[in-house]
């Protein structure tokens, strides 16, 4: 259970925690149109506090709007300030954010055009996503029957609220078979992403994960993590990957806003390499928590200061 804050933002203004509530017939509710994100902030090696990628992270919930056809009741450069803002009032030198745009109550059916937009930001103290222990050591891992949406079934590039049933099916079955999370296969069998990741693989020395054509989410710290390979002078493919490749690959990890960059030592009960750790997943690693927490300025048009 997430610790609760003081406040949270509701369109356009500060209410308290437990008065942050959505009506029962709110069409979001009932049909799942919404467009959410995830974003961090961290504090880091100088005590600022940073927000890590902002500007790209809102930039993605106004296109996921504009693919399912919601427009925001506030203006893109309103929703950055309350991400600010939301750390500030509630005090937070670090947390995760969680900017929504939903559909509120009205007209009931599937169409239902003129019913009012709502926005919300909320803010709450958030840690390793899969454990601290998964960012040291990888976790376990299994391929789900439940495939990622199809290009022209679902709006794959939008991270919409009713789409991540699909997900929640795909994490409730590995954690119930004993698994940390889930590796899920689009319809065609090729590798996708994780419940809520996306997915890299390292064979030879070289960094493998699935094109933006494939079905994914194009993840912010998917992108980050293929930036700092580069730099790195890590070579990298973004193709279709099978589910052998990942039983063969010397190292795989996740990588998202929650996942931040977490290895996968076993994929269906084979170890990946030699199951610890591999060299080229601590080097992205490392770099990124430097740039994150640490004292790496190099990439500062990431960071937004609180």
């Amino acid at each position: 259970m997430i610790d609760k804050v003081k406040k949270i933002w509701l369109d356009g203004e500060f209410v308290e925690w437990q008065e942050a509530r959505v009506h029962a017939l709110a069409y979001t509710l009932h049909y799942g149109l919404g467009a959410f994100e995830g974003i961090r902030a961290y504090k880091r090696s100088d005590g600022t506090t940073h927000v890590f990628r902002l500007r790209e992270h809102i930039d993605r919930l106004f296109g996921s709007c504009k693919m399912c056809l919601i427009t925001p009741n506030v203006s893109r450069e309103r929703f950055l300030q309350a991400c600010v803002e939301t750390l500030r009032v509630n005090g937070m030198s670090e947390g995760y954010l969680r900017p929504l745009v939903y559909v509120g109550e009205g007209d009931m059916g599937i169409y239902a055009p003129n019913n009012p937009v709502h926005s919300l930001v909320a803010g709450w103290a958030w840690g390793a996503y899969l454990g601290d222990e998964a960012l040291r050591k990888g976790i376990r891992t299994k391929i789900s029957s439940f495939a990622r949406h199809h290009i022209n079934v679902g709006l794959v590039k939008a991270k919409l609220s009713g789409q991540y049933i699909n997900s929640v099916l795909a994490k409730r079955e590995a954690k119930l078979a004993g698994y940390d999370e889930a590796v899920m296969l689009d319809v065609n069998g090729y590798v996708s992403e994780g419940s809520g990741e996306n997915i890299f693989v390292v064979r030879n020395g070289i960094l493998h994960t699935p094109d933006l054509s494939c079905s994914i989410l194009e993840g912010i710290t998917r992108d980050s993590v293929l930036v700092i390979a580069r730099e790195l002078g890590i070579p990298v493919v973004e193709t279709r990957l099978t589910r052998d490749q990942l039983w063969l690959a010397d190292e795989v990890f996740f990588t998202g806003t929650a996942a931040e960059v977490t290895p996968v030592r076993e994929v269906d009960d084979r170890a990946i390499g030699d199951g610890a750790v591999g060299p080229v997943t601590k080097r992205i690693q490392s770099r990124f928590f430097d740039i994150t927490r640490g004292s790496d300025s190099s990439h500062s048009e990431w960071l937004t200061r609180v």
